[in-house]
């Protein structure tokens, strides 16, 4: 049965991709109506592509009205912000929040510094730049910092990380947030706007590749078993280990 499109939503997902498979759930969970799109349409999801050289709202009119927009794609650069905004709320009205998924790589990437969401930043980003002019329209920020959960799978991420021991060693600390943690986020930043407004999110935890890497070539050591048990037992794994991803359903500055 095929799910209808309402006119008004309280959150709208410009972009459901993997956020939006531990997103869509909570908000079901929460009884928070939304709607959500896709370039294609694909599983009763509404069919919208945003082009940032394009002025006309005609686009937008298939959108429904929403309290909150949440943007999962990345925009880049000045304009594309403004663009968005003003399109969607020439069709719908100017009372609505924005909310951008960022990252945490515009911060300093100093070894020996840790930023939180008030640290200096690198304004010539071109991510940096559109999500500095969303939050100068009200919008706000939320940088994410690695991505886990689901599809992504930490241990799966090794061979690109490095031929040798030095070429991880390099790499130094990194921070965690699971999909489940970014998706309460994204609820909490929707009930409790903060205009102009950035925040980081991690699960506040600080890890060393190395020992990861470590960790998770230990728990495997002699095993053989299937692509598909090694993924359930990998996510299970990470959230007890030492050295594993345990997210502590904690993040700076916003809860629900």
């Amino acid at each position: 049965m095929l799910r209808s499109h309402p006119k008004e939503v309280d959150l709208l997902i410009l972009g459901a991709g993997w956020t939006a498979t531990f997103l869509i759930p909570l908000l079901e969970k929460e009884n928070i109506p939304y709607a959500a799109t896709t370039t294609t349409g694909r599983d009763n999801t509404i069919p919208f592509k945003f082009n940032p050289d394009s002025g006309s709202p005609e686009p937008y009119k298939s959108l429904p009205r929403a309290r909150t927009i949440l943007i999962t794609f990345p925009l880049n650069g000045h304009g594309p912000s403004k663009t968005i905004t003003s399109l969607y709320r020439s069709v719908h009205g100017p009372h609505n929040h924005w909310i951008q998924l960022g990252h945490t790589g515009i911060f300093n990437k100093r070894p020996d510094n840790y930023s939180d969401d008030d640290s200096p930043y690198d304004t010539s980003d071109p991510r940096a730049i559109a999500e500095d002019e969303l939050r100068a329209l009200g919008g706000t920020s939320l940088n994410l910092s690695g991505l886990y959960g689901g599809t992504r799978v930490p241990r799966s991420w090794l061979p690109r990380l490095g031929k040798s021991k030095e070429d991880v060693r390099k790499r130094g600390a990194v921070h965690f947030i699971h999909g489940e943690d970014v998706a309460r986020a994204i609820v909490a930043a929707h009930r409790h706007p903060t205009p102009g407004k950035r925040w980081i999110l991690a699960d506040m935890r600080v890890y060393d590749w190395y020992d990861l890497i470590m960790s998770f070539s230990s728990m495997t050591e002699g095993e053989e078993e299937s692509v598909e048990k090694q993924e359930e037992r990998q996510s299970n794994a990470a959230r007890r280990q030492k050295y594993a991803i345990i997210s502590n359903r904690s993040f700076f500055g916003i809860y629900p």
